[in-house]
C-alpha cells in the first residue's frame, strides 16, 4: 500500500532513539498515524511541529499496519506561533479536537477548516471566534450539529440571542425571554458572522 497526500501535523511522539510516530490530519485519508525514520532527529524535528503543513507519502505492506511516512515541509507556520501563548494553546486545542475523529476516516471539510483556522490563528481578535466555528463544524461532522441560523420558536433569522440546550437550535431574544434562565447565551460574535 502507498499513497501521497497533504497533511497538517497534529503531534508526534518519540519511538526509540531517533524515530517518531507522526499524527497527521490528511486531506484524503483523515487522521492518520505513521512512523517517521529519523523524526526525533535535528533535521526533521522542525518539520514535524504541530500546525505545520507537509506533503507526505505513506507506505505499508498492508492497510492495517502503522506504516512509514516520508515527509517534506510545505508551510512551516509552527515557528510563527511560538511568541504568542494563545496561538500555542490554539494549536494544542485544535489537535486535541481532531483526535475525536476516527482514525483513517476521510474528512476533507475538517482538513480545509483546520488549515483556514491555523492561517488566521495569529490574529488575536478573530482567533477565538474561528476556533469556535471550527468546533461547531467538527460537532456537525460527528453528527451533533447545532442549528444557529433561525429561531426555533419564531423562525426569524435576526436578533438571535440564545441557544436551546434541549433542541440545539437558536432562539430569538423576544421568544426566549420567558425561558432565558434555562437557555444558553449565543455569543455576540456569532450574530456578526
Amino acid at each position: 500500500m502507498e499513497w501521497t497526500d497533504e497533511g497538517i501535523v497534529l503531534g508526534t511522539r518519540r519511538h526509540g532513539e531517533a524515530n517518531a510516530i507522526l499524527e497527521l490530519m490528511t486531506c484524503a485519508h483523515g487522521r492518520h498515524l505513521g512512523l517517521v525514520r529519523g523524526g526525533a532527529g535535528s533535521r526533521l524535528r522542525p518539520v514535524l511541529q504541530a500546525g505545520n503543513r507537509i506533503s507526505c507519502t505513506w507506505r505499508a505492506r498492508l492497510d492495517e499496519h502503522l506504516g512509514h511516512y516520508t515527509v517534506e515541509a510545505l508551510d512551516a507556520r509552527a515557528a510563527s506561533f511560538l511568541p504568542f501563548s494563545y496561538a500555542l494553546y490554539g494549536i494544542t486545542h485544535l489537535a486535541a479536537l481532531c483526535r475525536m475523529l476516527p482514525e483513517r476516516d476521510p474528512h476533507p471539510q475538517i482538513h480545509a477548516a483546520l488549515d483556514e483556522v491555523l492561517d488566521g490563528l495569529l490574529d488575536p481578535h478573530h482567533a477565538g471566534a474561528s476556533v469556535v466555528r471550527f468546533e461547531l463544524q467538527l460537532l456537525a461532522e460527528l453528527g451533533f450539529g447545532l442549528d444557529l441560523a433561525t429561531c426555533a420558536a419564531s423562525g426569524q433569522d435576526h436578533d438571535l440571542a440564545y441557544v436551546s440546550p434541549k433542541s440545539g437550535r437558536a432562539v430569538s431574544r423576544q421568544a426566549g425571554e420567558p425561558w432565558k434562565d434555562r437557555l444558553l447565551v449565543l455569543p455576540a460574535f456569532w450574530a456578526r458572522a
